[in-house]
C-alpha cells in the first residue's frame, strides 16, 4: 500500500502508474471506473465489495471520503495496486475541509479514458442522482435503499429523481426470487388475481418484489408485515388456489402449489459483492426496473381484500342481460293470458 499525505490528484494518478510499471505491467487493461462515495462508517466493507467484484471486472475503484471539518483543505491517499484486493486499481481519497466539497475535482482526473463509469452510494444517495457532481458523469448510479434509515422514504426520492441508467441494489436483491417465480409460472396455471409478499415493514425490497408482481401480471399486489429475514415468503393467489414461495431461514425456499408436490429449492441471501458484481455486467438503462419502481405507490399493505372469486370460463350476467330475460319472461305470462281468455266460452245472450 502506498499512503500520500496532503497530496494532490495528479501525484495520485503518477503513484497508480509507477506501482503498475513497479509490478510489470504498464497497460492497465481496466474496463471501467467505479467511483464509490462513502463515508468512515462505511467505506471499509464497500471497497471490500468493490474489490471483489474487480475480479470479475477488472477496474479501478475510487473510494472517495469528505471528511467534513474546518481544518485547511488537504486530500489524503491510499493507494492498492493488484494483490489481496484484486486485479484492480484502489485509490481510498479523503477529502479534508473545503475540499469535501468539491469531490468531483478530485474524481474526474483519475478517472480511466475512454471507459465507462459506474458512480455507487452504499449508504445514504443524492435525491436525484443524476443531477448530482459525481452522478452526472456516471453511466450508471447505483444506490442502496435497503442501507437507507427510511427505506420508504429513499424509494419515494428514487421515484422522483429517476433518470435512466439508475439502478437499486433493493431491486438486485429481488433477482433470485423474480428468477424462481419467472420459472415456476412458466407452467400452465389459473388466471392470477393477487399478489401478496411478506418481508419486514417498509423494507424496500419486499415493496420492489411486490411492485414487480403487480406490474408485470397486471393484479393487485401488498406487502405484509413478517419478522423477516428480508423477504420471508410470496403468494401468488390464482382462481383454482395459489402458488407459495417461503423462504424462513435466509437460506432455503419451500414452493407449494397446488396439483404438484413440494419443492425445496436454495434461495440463500446473497452478499453485496455478489449484488455490486451483478449490476456491472449490464451498463446499459434497465427498464424493468424503472417500470416496476413506478409501479410502487400502487403496492397496498396488508392481506389483500378481493372478494368473491369468478371460476375461469364463467361471467356473472350483465345488467342489460337480466334486464330483457325479465322483459321476456313478462311476454310470455301476456302471451299465456290471452290464451287462457280466447279459450274461454263466451256468454249466450
Amino acid at each position: 500500500m502506498i499512503r500520500l499525505e496532503d497530496t494532490t490528484g495528479s501525484a495520485v494518478s503518477n503513484a497508480i502508474a509507477a506501482e503498475r510499471h513497479r509490478m510489470g505491467s504498464p497497460a492497465t487493461g481496466m474496463v471501467m471506473t467505479l467511483l464509490i462515495i462513502a463515508d468512515e462508517a462505511n467505506q471499509t466493507d464497500a471497497t471490500m465489495a468493490a474489490a471483489m467484484a474487480a475480479r470479475e471486472h477488472p477496474m479501478r475503484i475510487l473510494v472517495l471520503i469528505p471528511r467534513l471539518s474546518r481544518d485547511a483543505a488537504r486530500l489524503d491517499a491510499e493507494i492498492m495496486v493488484g494483490g489481496d484486493d484484486g486485479p484492480g486499481e484502489v485509490a481510498k481519497l479523503r477529502m479534508h475541509g473545503e475540499l469535501a466539497h468539491h469531490i468531483g475535482s478530485v474524481a474526474i482526473p483519475l478517472l480511466l479514458p475512454d471507459t465507462p463509469i459506474v458512480a455507487w452510494w452504499p449508504s445514504e444517495a443524492p435525491k436525484v442522482p443524476s443531477e448530482d457532481e459525481i452522478g452526472a458523469h456516471a453511466q450508471r448510479r447505483i444506490i442502496d435503499s435497503t442501507a437507507s434509515a427510511r427505506q420508504t422514504v429513499a424509494l419515494k426520492n428514487s421515484i422522483k429523481g429517476y433518470a435512466p441508467g439508475d439502478t437499486d441494489l433493493a431491486w438486485t436483491k429481488t433477482t433470485s426470487w423474480r428468477t424462481l417465480l419467472a420459472a415456476t409460472l412458466d407452467q400452465p396455471h389459473a388466471d392470477i388475481i393477487g399478489a401478496e409478499v411478506s418481508v419486514p415493514t417498509s423494507h424496500a425490497s419486499g415493496l420492489m418484489l411486490a411492485a414487480w408482481l403487480g406490474q408485470r401480471l397486471g393484479v393487485p399486489a401488498s406487502v405484509i408485515n413478517s419478522k423477516g429475514p428480508s423477504i420471508t415468503n410470496v403468494r401468488l393467489i390464482m382462481t383454482d388456489g395459489e402458488i407459495n414461495l417461503s423462504r424462513r431461514d435466509g437460506s432455503t425456499a419451500h414452493l407449494l402449489r397446488r396439483g404438484m408436490p413440494p419443492a425445496t429449492v436454495a434461495l440463500p441471501r446473497r452478499s453485496i459483492a455478489d449484488l455490486l458484481a451483478e449490476e456491472l455486467r449490464r451498463l446499459d438503462p434497465d427498464e424493468v426496473f424503472g417500470e416496476a419502481l413506478r409501479n410502487v405507490p400502487n403496492v397496498t399493505k396488508g392481506k389483500l381484500k378481493l372478494g368473491a372469486r369468478t371460476k375461469p370460463g364463467k361471467k356473472a350476467a350483465p345488467a342489460a342481460e337480466g334486464a330483457k330475460a325479465e322483459s321476456k319472461k313478462s311476454g310470455a305470462k301476456a302471451e299465456s293470458k290471452k290464451s287462457e281468455a280466447k279459450s274461454k266460452p263466451g256468454k249466450k245472450k
